[in-house]
């Protein structure tokens, strides 16, 4: 036992773990800022419903950012080539971003609707892009055997971030402006810059450009669609039914994803401080989101995939039902904090689920292109389709809402009974 326990200290204790901390955290909290701690900004400057909905659309570059990753991971920047390609990107990005967040700080929403929207997709966009670099200086970094252990900090540095632009952010409303605080929320990109400027180059990345001539960039172009998007599309074709294989994925999740814009205007209404949605949503519905998917990883360890995306689904749109309670009670904290935690539970246990099933889809010499592929299709369900969700609670009374929102898990559900029937899902 204590070598183990020194062998853990060691591997964690390695300065690349510090890094990916830091990486972690910058890439993680740029999501909420134009998400739900967005939407408390726009709904406290009293931006109609519809609207709200309407900037999930903001979010599209993080369903689309495959389509510029080959630019990012084979083009050599010339003003930064000093720092290296991994490094001098996600400097470039994090610049970016920086003066992207401060450009939101600088908009009154209530006046200037547009450019915040613009100035969201900017953060969005370059937040994106950030990803693409940081995940591929983590891949580099580390060798076969190491990269659970980097995953895993890069992972809790991630959550770290969600918490600075989460929970952090809505209680510093109480004592700032909310263009103050999206300056301090710029201020976090600053642990990224520093990050980069301490950390090294990949080993992985410099023998890569030391042993391969770049090539020119209608061939590098023409290797790319071909190596990661034509021959992974025509492999995953082969998969029987693979267009409902593709809808299932997409309505999966739609439950959950479609009263998402919505939610933190929906606390809003019922009373609750920021302080309040703080602190139940950002940090006791992260603990039961994490604690969702450690119960589904061993209930589809025990049970199988197929009965626990059947189960796990009920629950995403049984624990959505709880919220028309809340709405019939209004302001109750503990109400609140059941049905946070009940919703996310659920949340968690479904996307471990979803997780799981795509990866099993994936071909082992196109796994890392098919899976980010179909992260992308999950993630149009919350940029697209949920942009109508304040339409619809324009119109009705939030309990209808509510439930017409825990409805939409059933399309995905008859798919799966009709999947597990074929014995495409086991």
């Amino acid at each position: 036992m204590k070598i183990r326990w020194l062998d853990a200290v060691k591997i964690y204790a390695d300065r690349k773990m510090l890094t990916m901390m830091g990486f972690g955290f910058v890439s993680g909290f740029p999501l909420l800022l134009v998400g739900s701690t967005l939407t408390v900004w726009l709904q406290e400057s009293q931006i109609p419903y519809a609207l709200i909905g309407l900037f999930s659309l903001a979010r599209i570059p993080y369903g689309f950012k495959w389509l510029w990753s080959p630019l990012i991971d084979r083009i050599h920047l010339p003003l930064f080539g000093g720092l290296g390609r991994r490094r001098g990107w996600a400097l470039f990005i994090e610049l970016c971003l920086l003066i992207a967040i401060f450009l939101m700080s600088a908009i009154n929403p209530h006046e200037h609707t547009a450019w915040m929207a613009l100035t969201a997709f900017m953060v969005a966009f370059f937040s994106a892009s950030q990803d693409i670099v940081l995940d591929a200086y983590r891949i580099d970094s580390f060798e076969t055997k190491e990269q659970g252990a980097g995953s895993a900090v890069f992972v809790l540095g991630y959550r770290l971030g969600m918490l600075f632009s989460g929970a952090f952010a809505l209680w510093l409303t109480d004592y700032l402006a909310w263009q103050q605080v999206y300056w301090v929320m710029a201020a976090g990109v600053m642990i990224g810059i520093i990050t980069i400027v301490f950390s090294k180059e990949p080993e992985k990345d410099k023998k890569y450009h030391e042993n391969n001539a770049p090539l020119p960039f209608k061939q590098r172009l023409k290797r790319f669609l071909r190596e990661s998007v034509i021959e992974p599309f025509k492999d995953f074709m082969t998969h029987q039914h693979w267009g409902l294989i593709l809808l299932f994925i997409l309505f999966y999740r739609l439950s959950d994803e479609y009263k998402a814009p919505m939610a933190f205007v929906f606390y809003k209404d019922m009373g609750f401080s920021n302080t309040e949605i703080a602190y139940v949503s950002k940090i006791y519905g992260m603990l039961a989101t994490i604690i969702g998917g450690l119960i589904g990883g061993v209930y589809i360890k025990k049970f199988g995939l197929a009965n626990a995306l059947m189960l796990f689904g009920l629950l995403q749109g049984l624990t959505n039902m709880i919220y028309i309670i809340q709405s019939s009670v209004g302001y109750n904290v503990y109400l609140l904090s059941l049905t946070i935690c009940m919703d996310n539970l659920a949340a968690g246990m479904g996307t471990t689920a979803l997780v799981a099933y795509m990866a099993s889809l994936c071909n082992v010499a196109y796994s890392a292109t098919q899976y980010a592929l179909l992260s992308s299709l999950m993630s149009l369900p919350r940029d697209i389709f949920a942009s109508t969700s304040g339409i619809l609670a324009d119109q009705v009374s939030w309990g209808s809402f509510f439930f017409i929102s825990s409805l939409l898990v059933l399309p995905g559900l008859f798919l799966l009974i009709y999947m597990i029937k074929k014995k495409m899902v086991i």
